[in-house]
């Protein structure tokens, strides 16, 4: 059987993988690394069902542990995505969505999380050979919650821990130390058209804008492109085009503060970026605003009050 067959565009990865398991050298602690959208999550997942199901002969056996694996409630696999805090409760990505929590900061992987990994691998696995951990966008831990992970990479006992980052500098040094990395690659045109098609999304192949912005990953191509059908169209039409005057600058902050919660202006943001940029090389604007962009980012990211960081970005923009 073929665990990875549904993976495309990873070869080197999955080879990596399959050898690891076939020849019983499973690391301690693995770093899935590369670009979001590209197969890392998905990998993790085949990967796991092929050790859960190793040792099975039984294609019924093997087939309640790949489905226990993808509903996330095998006994000895731990899934850890980042979390927002609502009134003093934890809340995944998926739960925020459905309450219509309006999220003032990006989700993170909190210290408590960590501490429940550690109470999860002390206890001996139940069914499989080793208890695995996957930590879903772990450069979102803070720097209390990596250290506190650091522990039990270095002593997991019959554990495994996968880590899924965009980036080896997107974590600590002394965490990337400890694990085996695993780079996954940004997919060529030939791939990404058959994973959209596959996945339903084939119209994006038509919309250069939203293939620019991705990249050569599917996951960000339909993310992007779901993004833009929540979008109110009339906002987009006017972030499109350069503020003309201070007055328009300061009332298109004011529109984009009320409509977008936090996390849909960071997704803004890079929207102008690839919308200016291209703007800028067809020469329709004189100056790159890629940089007060950028820095409009940063300030989201550390809490600036957003009407405030759209004034000052989309003013300094207009002068």
């Amino acid at each position: 059987m073929d665990y990875f067959a549904s993976l495309i565009g990873q070869n080197q990865a999955v080879e990596l993988l399959t050898q690891a398991v076939s020849g019983n050298r499973i690391a301690p602690g693995y770093l899935f690394v590369g670009s979001n959208g590209i197969g890392k999550s998905l990998a993790a997942q085949y990967f796991i069902e092929l050790l859960f199901s190793a040792h099975l002969a039984e294609p019924r056996l093997i087939a309640s542990v790949q489905n226990r694996v993808q509903q996330r409630n095998h006994p000895d696999l731990l899934w850890v995505e980042p979390t927002y805090m609502n009134q003093g409760k934890r809340l995944s990505i998926k739960e925020a969505e459905s309450v219509g929590l309006k999220r003032k900061s990006p989700p993170q992987i909190r210290l408590e999380q960590v501490r429940e990994i550690g109470d999860f691998l002390s206890r001996p696995p139940l069914e499989a050979a080793r208890s695995i951990v996957v930590l879903s966008q772990a450069e979102t831990m803070g720097e209390g919650a990596a250290n506190g992970l650091l522990k039990t990479l270095e002593e997991p006992g019959k554990a495994a821990l996968i880590l899924i980052a965009p980036t080896v500098e997107s974590l600590l040094p002394t965490l990337i130390s400890r694990c085996q990395k695993i780079q996954f690659n940004r997919l060529n045109p030939a791939a990404m058209a058959l994973v959209l098609q596959q996945a339903g999304f084939g119209e994006i192949l038509s919309h250069s804008e939203v293939m620019g912005m991705a990249q050569g990953s599917p996951g960000e191509a339909i993310a992007i492109w779901q993004q833009l059908q929540s979008m109110p169209d009339d906002l987009l039409q006017k972030v499109k085009q350069f503020p003309q005057n201070l007055r328009s600058a300061l009332a298109l902050a004011k529109e984009i503060d009320k409509t977008l919660d936090t996390e849909s202006q960071l997704w803004l943001i890079d929207y102008l970026q690839h919308c200016y940029w291209q703007q800028f090389l067809a020469g329709k604007i004189s100056r790159s605003p890629l940089e007060p962009l950028e820095k409009a980012r940063q300030y989201l990211l550390n809490y600036v009050q957003p009407r405030l960081v759209w004034e000052c970005t989309l003013m300094g923009i207009c002068q």
